[in-house]
Order: C-alpha cells, then sequence, then structure tokens
C-alpha cells in the first residue's frame, strides 16, 4: 500500500522535482504521462496497443499526482485521456492479475486495493474532474471516469461492464454508479454486459456531455485556456461543447424494452430473474436468457447482491464491499476459468463451477461479503 509519507510530496525538493518532471516534454513511451498546461492537470493514459489497460504501475502515478492538484493553488481542474484513437481505456490488467492470484502473488490484494483508493480519489475530487472518455471504456476505464464530476463521450465511446462473463463482478464502484442509473437499466448493464455505444452511454445516465470526437482537441484546449476556472465554467464551456455536436432524433437503444428491463430485472434473486425471463418468452427475454445463460452463476449471484446492497450505501462503503468480493474472486474457480475461455484460449467455453444457479448457496455468497479483518480495504 502507499505509505503516507509517499502520498504528501510536499516537501520543497520534491515539489522542484514535480516542476522539472512537468516542464520536461512527456517521454512518449511512458505508460501514462502526467503534464501541467496552462490551470489543467491532464494525465493521459499511453499503452495504445494494450488498448490503455490500466496495470498497478499506471495507478500508482495517477493517484498521488491527483492528491497533488487537488492541493495546488494553481491547478483548476483535471483532464484525463488516452492515446491511439481506438480507446480510452480497456479495462484493468486482467492477465497480470490472473497470473498473480494463481501464484499467491501480493499483487492481486495489492492492485484492488490501490485501484478502488484511486476511484475514491476521483470520487471525492475537490478538483473538477474531466474525463474525455472517447473510444472503448469498460472495467477499470469506467472506473477512473464515471465517478468524476464530468465524462465526455463522443460517437466512438463503447461502454460495457463485461465481468460477469469472467468471472468477476463490476467492481471499480459498480456497486455504487450502477444502481443509481434510470430504473434498473443498471442491473440489466451489470448482469448482462450489454454495450452501449455513443449517445447511449449520454442517455443511460454515464456519460454527462456529448461531444463530436473530432472536436476533442479544441475543446481541451479551450479547457486549458479558461482562467481560474470554476466548477460552472467549466459545466458552461462543456454545455456549449454538447450543444453544437449534431442533433440526435434517434431514441435510447434500450428504450422499447425499458419496461420489461424494469420489471423483469427487480426481482430479488437470480433465479427469480431467470423464471420472469422464461415466462415473458418475448424475443427480447429470450435473448437475455440467453446471454445470462452464458455468465458465471457465482458472477451473477454476487452482482445482483452487490447492486442491491450498494444501492443506499457510499461510494466508500461500497468500494470495501467489492474489495471484499475480488478477494472472494481471487480465491475461487471461476475468475481464472473465464480469463482462460475469454483471453487467453479464447475458446469462449468457460466451464464454470459451479455451473448451474441453484448450487450457488446463499452461505457461499454470504461468506463472500464476509469482512477481512485487518486486511479489508480503508479509505
Amino acid at each position: 500500500m502507499l505509505s503516507q509519507a509517499r502520498l504528501k510530496p510536499f516537501s520543497r525538493l520534491q515539489v522542484i522535482l514535480q516542476h522539472l518532471r512537468m516542464s520536461k516534454h512527456a517521454d512518449s513511451t511512458a505508460e501514462v504521462l502526467l503534464e501541467k498546461r496552462g490551470g489543467a492537470g491532464i494525465i493521459t493514459l499511453n499503452r495504445p496497443k494494450a488498448l490503455n489497460a490500466l496495470n498497478i504501475s499506471m495507478i500508482q502515478q495517477i493517484y498521488p499526482q491527483i492528491k497533488t492538484w487537488e492541493q495546488d493553488p494553481e491547478t483548476f481542474l483535471i483532464i484525463i485521456k488516452g492515446t491511439g484513437g481506438k480507446a480510452f481505456c480497456a479495462g484493468g490488467d486482467i492477465r497480470a492479475i490472473t497470473e498473480a492470484g494463481k501464484a499467491g502473488d501480493r499483487l492481486a490484494q495489492d492492485f484492488f486495493r490501490e485501484e478502488y483508493m484511486l476511484n475514491n480519489a476521483i470520487g471525492t475530487c475537490k478538483k473538477p474532474y474531466v474525463a474525455l472518455i472517447d473510444g472503448i471504456t469498460m472495467g477499470g476505464g469506467v472506473g477512473l471516469s464515471v465517478h468524476g464530476h464530468f465524462r465526455v463521450a463522443t460517437e466512438k465511446t463503447l461502454f460495457a461492464m463485461p465481468e460477469t462473463a469472467i468471472g468477476l463482478f463490476p467492481d471499480v464502484g459498480g456497486g455504487y454508479f450502477l444502481p443509481r442509473l434510470s430504473g434498473k437499466v443498471g442491473y440489466y448493464l451489470a448482469l448482462t454486459g450489454f454495450r452501449l455505444k455513443g449517445r447511449d452511454v449520454l442517455k443511460a445516465g454515464i456519460a454527462t456531455h456529448f461531444v463530436d470526437s473530432e472536436q476533442l482537441p479544441t475543446l481541451e484546449k479551450d479547457l486549458i485556456a479558461l482562467k481560474s476556472p470554476s466548477m460552472e465554467n467549466i459545466a458552461d464551456l462543456l454545455n456549449a461543447y454538447h450543444m453544437k455536436s449534431k442533433v440526435d432524433q434517434e431514441k435510447f437503444v434500450l428504450d422499447e424494452h425499458m419496461e420489461k428491463i424494469n420489471s423483469l430485472f427487480s426481482a430479488n434473486s437470480m433465479e427469480e430473474i431467470v423464471k420472469k425471463l422464461k415466462q415473458d418468452g418475448s424475443p427480447f427475454a429470450t435473448k437475455q436468457l440467453e446471454t445470462i445463460n452464458k455468465m458465471s452463476p457465482t458472477s451473477l449471484k454476487l452482482t445482483l447482491r452487490q447492486l442491491r446492497e450498494g444501492a443506499s450505501m457510499s461510494l466508500q462503503d461500497v468500494l470495501t464491499m467489492e474489495y471484499r468480493l475480488s478477494q472472494a474472486c481471487m480465491r475461487g474457480h471461476d475468475f481464472y476459468e473465464g480469463v482462460r475461455a475469454v483471453l487467453i484460449d479464447k475458446d469462449q467455453s468457460p466451464r464454470w463451477k459451479p455451473a448451474a444457479l441453484e448450487d450457488v448457496s446463499d452461505e457461499f455468497v454470504d461468506d463472500c461479503f464476509k469482512p477481512l479483518g485487518k486486511n479489508d480495504l480503508k479509505l
């Protein structure tokens, strides 16, 4: 864990070194670029070949930098973006975590602990935080954006929380933001991993603004040029860009299914949701049933409870709960099997254990939510 000393780089020498680092041309090979331009601190995720997937060394650079900028009277806002044109951030570095978990390496604890601390730092950041979510934004990438004040989607944004397909659960604060989306949309997105594109990311309430992708460089320049801006000044600028983007006549992709989503996904248990989907029998319900049947039964049960409990919890309590779940998944079977089937062998045929929802006992689920004593996440 990052020591308190490392989180408070206020000694004079460190401040001077900080300025020197900031003023040098950013190193194009670094995995994350941190620079100060005008009144803005800019974080650039720079692993384009890996779709800017987030690893622990990136987390360990971003966290103290946000804390430093938060204290700096000359920094008025923080902007986070990705390079390469394809992705903002496609998620956490799952392969590294899988290898660590199998080997009993500390990384399987440290990664989640430090990632969730970063999610919380973004969620509690006192400076306006603007995430330019242009391109693929999934899992860990959602955690770097959704808890901030402003999330700017473009026509290239592709959002998903696909964790139930790999034996995990929609973490990084998914238990906080998903149940707070309108109706039961969040439950639907969490359990099925459904992907939202472009303007639908805004319409679902995940993004706060929509701007055409080609406008982002100009938007960024204008944000940097703002003189001592307040939260309102930044909102006004984003609203102006939002208004300029091409008007959209189309309805939200899930509009026609909202009534069904709200009734089918309001059940108290996974078994009940499945029963409702079967009884409904519509093409939409049948399709959801097919999708859910492919997911880890354990993940589905953990996720449903995570969202139902998270709906009335603070972000901090949600992240503490999710850390417990992350460690339960590291101890279990399905995460490693899901990663094998989806990311490594790519045979897309995971053999889940247990293989059926009714075989995942309430006692087992309760156990996954139990406090970890001195190993709990403390925020």
